[in-house]
């Protein structure tokens, strides 16, 4: 996955609390292979109306906030089911980090796996950024992963953390398989101690 080190891109205010995946992205998308786009199908049933229009209300319907790359979202953004196509689909979108107050955890790991920053910051500065956006709207802001910050449109800056491996994983672009493959030569070399000493398993 692309590393991701510092962000400076337009954000867009999603003042919603509990927004879970499945509004994130629909259960019944699921089915469909990544390379259809899952981008195509992020908020799908919110970002519509039944008849398939467009929802001239929804935040991501309206320009500037077409360009987001950044999100701002209300408390418990990605709670619900374990699916990690809601990330996908952030991810597939153009987003590359989320802000907010609180995270579903399994969400929240899910971002770290697929490149994308979720920063938790607290409610008030959530609050702040939202007003921020609402008011200035095209407004840009930045996520420093190397320095461990948020900077709003008008330049307050949030400390937010990350642990040291979710930290690593997004600043050197390592997915599961390309962290674990970093421990080729050890893994190898275990292997061949257990073949030496239980050859019966061979």
């Amino acid at each position: 996955m692309e590393p991701f080190r510092k962000l400076t891109a337009v954000a867009a205010p999603l003042d919603m609390a509990n927004v879970n995946t499945d509004q994130i992205i629909p259960a019944r998308f699921l089915r469909k292979p990544r390379s259809a786009g899952y981008g195509n199908f992020l908020f799908n049933d919110i970002r519509q109306g039944a008849d398939g229009a467009p929802n001239p209300d929804f935040v991501l319907n309206r320009a500037p906030y077409t360009a987001a790359r950044i999100l701002v979202a209300g408390p418990n953004f990605g709670c619900g089911s374990s699916r990690e196509g809601a990330v996908y689909a952030l991810h597939d979108r153009g987003f590359r980090a989320v802000i907010a107050p609180g995270f579903g955890d399994i969400f929240f790991n899910n971002c770290a796996k697929n490149g994308v920053v979720a920063a938790l910051l607290p409610e008030a500065a959530v609050a702040d950024l939202l007003r921020q956006l609402r008011a200035t709207p095209g407004a840009e802001m930045t996520v420093d992963l190397e320095q461990d910050v948020v900077i709003a449109p008008d330049g307050t800056r949030h400390g937010f953390s990350l642990d040291a491996g979710r930290k690593t994983c997004l600043l050197e672009g390592l997915d599961d398989i390309r962290l674990t493959l970093r421990h080729d030569t050890e893994i190898a070399a275990f292997e061949q101690r257990r073949y030496s000493a239980l050859p019966w398993l061979a």
